[in-house]
């Protein structure tokens, strides 16, 4: 907390940011401003609330600051993981939500769609940056939604490899020290974002569809037709990284595409399943030549957004804000990620174990941090006042909800 104390003014927020933080540490089945603000001992929600929504500091430059700490305990030589995350809401006030589809869910449902980008290296993973992504007709189009939201006046649609972009470009701009990019399919078939990556001599695995054009020895075909043509002597069975269930072996094939293009090295990167048969395809690119091994590492790297996705949700609340505004949503993602990135740290900083049992992981050190560390003792009379707090305000909540249910 001492790395972002200089981004609040005053003292208050700066004691509610940190409560919020060890409440987003704790064992708390939902991590709302009613359960943190209990955790931490105070009389109600409204200091937790404020701080979310209109107390003065600046969540971007806390966002920096998690950045930096990320890097400096992380290490260099990371890849850069671009991937959207979605965030199931019921109504339809937040900023950004409509029906759209979710691969968090797996269909389209009510939700909020955020843009990542993560850090990854030998040492561990986390979170770097955050957007929310806007839709264009639902919600640009409509500036009284916009600013019933607190959606700032200036904000212009972005699709999400745009989103995407500016976060890398962002990121590489303060000196963070990788040089891969990698992400799913949404974010392969953007040619700006490849070129943006290109003239920065950026390298890159992202992933395409099989019906994805490339230019073979002149001549354009499918992805899918390139891998029809490779002969069986020519797919290399090799690790791509380790799963939850042990190694994730793959049999793997590769082509030169594009070599008209005036600099650096382009390939279709191919991946068929070993038991399945099911194929994935990758554009890549390196200024320099790269061996087929160095291309299937980084295609195996982009599953660490998906774990940090689930170790944020999963243990310090990434999706358990009760929060509308823009702005609110921005500064609860950034004090999650900061969590996350202290677990990530810790866990970056532990010595070898011992082979009778695994490293520390994500949760057994929040779990260790919450019972050792973070525990609150209450007193009776705290606990009793929370439970009537929260049945005066559930009263409330009824009453207006029935008066509206018999208005005509």
């Amino acid at each position: 907390m001492a790395r972002i104390a200089g981004r609040f003014g005053r003292v208050e927020p700066r004691r509610a940011a940190g409560a919020y933080v060890r409440g987003l540490l704790a064992d708390l089945d939902r991590k709302n401003c009613w359960n943190l603000a209990e955790h931490a001992g105070l009389a109600g929600p409204q200091t937790l609330q404020r701080l979310l929504r209109t107390a003065r500091w600046d969540a971007d430059a806390v966002r920096d600051d998690v950045r930096d700490f990320v890097v400096d305990r992380l290490g260099p030589h990371g890849v850069l993981v671009v991937d959207e995350t979605g965030f199931v809401k019921k109504g339809a006030g937040s900023a950004g939500v409509q029906r759209q589809y979710s691969g968090t869910a797996g269909r389209i449902e009510n939700c909020q769609i955020g843009v990542f980008l993560a850090y990854a290296t030998p040492a561990g993973r986390a979170l770097l940056d955050r957007r929310l992504y806007l839709p264009e007709h639902t919600w640009l189009a409509d500036p009284g939604r916009c600013q019933a939201a607190g959606v700032p006046g200036e904000t212009a649609f972005a699709t999400k490899p745009a989103l995407a972009t500016a976060m890398v470009l962002a990121a590489l701009e303060a000196g963070v020290p990788a040089h891969w990019v990698t992400g799913d399919e949404v974010y392969g078939q953007d040619p700006h974002l490849r070129a943006a990556l290109e003239e920065r001599r950026m390298g890159y695995v992202l992933a395409i569809a099989g019906n994805r054009r490339v230019d073979l020895e002149g001549v354009q075909v499918s992805a899918a037709e390139v891998a029809a043509r490779v002969a069986d002597r020519h797919w290399h069975r090799y690790r791509a990284g380790q799963g939850a269930k042990g190694p994730r072996w793959y049999a793997w094939a590769w082509a030169r595409i594009d070599q008209s293009e005036p600099s650096g090295y382009r390939w279709l990167l191919i991946r068929r399943n070993l038991t399945t048969g099911e194929l994935a395809f990758y554009r890549c690119y390196a200024p320099v030549r790269q061996p087929l091994m160095a291309l299937v590492k980084i295609a195996g790297v982009r599953w660490a957004v998906e774990e940090s996705f689930q170790a944020a949700k999963g243990q310090v609340g990434l999706d358990h804000y009760q929060v509308r505004d823009w702005t609110a949503w921005h500064r609860h993602i950034t004090l999650a990620m900061l969590a996350l990135a202290l677990l990530a740290a810790i866990a970056a900083a532990q010595p070898p174990s011992d082979h009778d049992q695994i490293p520390l992981t994500l949760p057994e050190i929040r779990r260790l941090l919450a019972t050792l560390v973070l525990v609150q003792h209450r007193s009776i009379a705290n606990v009793l006042h929370w439970s009537r707090w929260r049945r005066r305000h559930q009263a409330t909540a009824r009453y207006c909800h029935y008066q509206r249910r018999s208005e005509p």
